[in-house]
């Protein structure tokens, strides 16, 4: 295990950098397709039935004949939409997804080839404020993609995933600042560090439920799927979606689970650390994907297990429910800090 260099100043130089911009868009693209088998493969067995299993062997390749399929079908927009915005809105859901997935840390500080990298894409000094910035943008990409398609189904699944959103991300916040209290950092290296003694899960257990219940909000994800849901909506903001753009929305959907899982892993679960054992630093990757994969699987319990909740239960439950309790988690979690400090 290294030791953090970026609280002194580490910087990498620009090709560094940008070899590790390709790695991590690969990276991206490549657990993607992982995460549908995985999700389609589940939840088959949750449902008492096979999922995929033609194509390729156990049904390995269906992620890539979904792909062929949605690349080559043929573009449609229709004739009341918004031609630049309606290309535009799926690109901006996209590329702040990739964004946030960027600042996710796999890893300490690591010699490769006699260069020292960073086993992440940035360590910014602002930390997940960083990816808050990203998702508050991220919601031009919904509400653009509704209004912009020329329809009023589409339009009203945007304007209810626009609420969503809102009353979801500040629970999420707040859920947060017991341990950027406790950890006195934003840096998420630096919070990883912090744990070396005990994970955040521990003193902050109810800030991880309002995080990770938070989450599951935040990305759209069952039972908070209204955004989406298509017997209510006619599939909400994406109605009038298909081939390549209906893709990109529903690949920075799921990056956005990957970024959710990954910060939670980071803030909660002591990111690349493992108790009672110091493995090597090529090993870190590994470690934090393992964790990642948990909440993924998570993910995916969740959504074959509950139904979802009808929209004033949804709003009702972020705003009177998890909201007044990640307030008060804060409240607490600051007097405890002065307190002991």
């Amino acid at each position: 295990m290294t030791t953090t260099l970026a609280a002194v100043g580490f910087a990498e130089p620009w090709y560094v950098q940008i070899i590790k911009s390709v790695v991590l868009f690969l990276l991206a693209v490549q657990i993607v397709p992982v995460v549908l088998l995985a999700e389609r493969k589940l939840l088959g067995r949750f449902q008492n039935r096979y999922g995929p299993n033609r194509v390729g062997p156990f049904g390995m390749a269906q992620p890539l004949a979904d792909i062929i399929k949605l690349a080559t079908k043929e573009p449609f927009q229709p004739s009341t939409a918004v031609g630049f915005l309606y290309a535009l809105a799926p690109v901006i859901s996209l590329l702040t997804a990739l964004a946030a997935f960027a600042i996710l840390p796999f890893g300490d500080v690591a010699t490769i080839f006699g260069q020292e990298v960073g086993l992440y894409g940035l360590d910014v000094g602002i930390g997940v404020l960083y990816v808050f910035a990203f998702g508050a943008i991220a919601f031009y990409g919904l509400m653009l993609g509704g209004w912009a398609s020329g329809s009023k189904y589409s339009f009203l699944g945007a304007m209810r995933a626009a609420a969503q959103l809102i009353s979801y991300e500040v629970a999420m916040g707040l859920s947060l600042l017991g341990v950027l209290m406790m950890a006195g950092t934003l840096s998420l290296t630096a919070i990883v560090e912090a744990q070396s003694n005990m994970w955040y899960i521990v003193p902050q257990f109810v800030g991880f439920l309002i995080f990770l219940t938070a989450g599951f909000a935040e990305t759209n994800r069952a039972p908070f799927d209204l955004p989406e849901a298509d017997a209510e909506l006619v599939a909400g903001y994406n109605t009038e979606y298909g081939g390549s753009k209906f893709a990109a929305y529903f690949f920075a959907e799921y990056v956005n689970i990957l970024v959710v899982s990954g910060i939670a892993v980071t803030m909660f679960l002591g990111g690349w650390q493992l108790p009672f054992v110091d493995p090597p630093g090529w090993v870190d990757p590994f470690v934090v994907l393992g964790k990642i994969f948990v909440f993924v699987f998570l993910f995916v319990w969740i959504r074959a297990t509950l139904p979802r909740l009808r929209y004033d239960q949804l709003m009702s439950f972020g705003w009177k429910v998890l909201l007044p309790l990640a307030t008060a988690n804060a409240l607490v979690t600051a007097i405890v800090v002065v307190a002991v400090g």
